[in-house]
């Protein structure tokens, strides 16, 4: 049985001390495990997630509660596979919990990261950059 040409580069790439294979380049896909909530995040045009952002800054849980209408008026998400009035109650699941534990400033802070992760994502749809990063 003779080696096949993923083997050989491999000892290439293993006799080489810097890592890298004289020959040819490695590609490495790095992909984030989100949560269902995480995934349930709407990809908004740019202005309405930055809408959401400052709501959330200010009023904990307000602007999560605003972008779980966007999915119902088509914003995609994290979730294909699940049903819209799904995707939308986890929403409205995050922005209850954002609400309740913003007694305790933790609810504040998700709140703000949440809305920052909303504008992450849609600069990432406005640049046509794809979902899966």
């Amino acid at each position: 049985m003779e080696p096949s040409h993923k083997d050989s580069e491999t000892a290439a790439a293993a006799a080489d001390p810097r890592g890298a294979s004289s020959s040819s380049g490695v590609v490495v896909q790095v992909r984030e495990k989100k949560g269902p909530l995480r995934a349930a995040i709407p990809y908004m045009p740019f202005p309405v997630a930055v809408i959401c952002l400052f709501l959330n800054t200010f009023v904990p849980g307000l602007g999560t509660f605003v972008s779980a209408f966007t999915v119902l008026c088509g914003a995609r998400t994290d979730l294909p596979d699940r049903h819209v009035c799904c995707v939308f109650w986890l929403n409205i699941a995050a922005a209850l919990i954002q609400v309740l534990t913003a007694i305790v400033m933790v609810g504040w802070i998700m709140s703000i990261f949440w809305g920052m992760d909303m504008v992450i994502l849609a600069s990432y749809k406005e640049q046509g950059i794809p979902q899966q990063l």
